[in-house]
């Protein structure tokens, strides 16, 4: 079983903000599969699919982004699936807007929901599935910028790029994870 986790902020108000990103993934997802998220438990929604690939949870934590790791911890938990078999979809400042690198571990690099969640799994050993949200500046506000709306050419660049992020999950349930870092990291996006 595995589990794949879109992070980001509960509320209206951070509706397509840089930070969730990971949520924006999530409902795209859900929504070419015609799923909804049924079910909530240890402050998160989630539903549970029985795929023809592979059985799996796909959730959004309910806390806060810095709180992430606690409804993680829990499920993942309740689920018994081991720490290598959870996906986490989230932001990255540090790549260009809708860039991405698939990682199977590392440290949070500044980002606080990948910091609650290594401190909560004691284990830094999670898949990543992180998304461009920059280019971010030095001179920036950390936390005014991931909390900030995209733009009207971010957005557009986001949902070019939907169809492949969908697809990589897809195959994420179907490939090894090295393998699926092999077919898709480095690879082109539409700008």
């Amino acid at each position: 079983m595995k589990l794949i986790v879109g992070l980001g902020n509960p509320g209206t108000n951070y509706n397509n903000t840089r930070h969730n990103l990971g949520f924006m993934i999530v409902d795209y997802f859900l929504k070419k599969h015609n799923l909804i998220l049924d079910k909530f438990k240890f402050s998160g929604y989630y539903t549970i699919v029985n795929s023809e690939k592979e059985k799996y949870v796909i959730a959004k934590p309910h806390t806060y982004m810095n709180l992430s790791g606690e409804f993680i911890a829990k499920i993942s938990s309740y689920f018994k699936i081991d720490v290598k078999d959870i996906l986490i979809i989230s932001d990255d400042k540090d790549q260009n807007i809708g860039e991405f690198k698939l990682k199977n571990s590392g440290s949070a690099g500044g980002h606080n929901g990948l910091k609650s969640i290594i401190l909560n799994l004691n284990s830094s050993d999670f898949n990543r599935f992180k998304i461009g949200i920059g280019p971010f500046r030095k001179e920036y506000n950390l936390v005014n910028y991931v909390l900030n709306s995209f733009s009207k050419a971010e957005l557009e660049i986001l949902k070019n790029n939907f169809y492949l992020y969908f697809n990589i999950i897809e195959d994420y349930l179907k490939f090894d994870f090295k393998e699926l870092q092999q077919k898709y990291n480095g690879k082109n996006f539409k700008k």
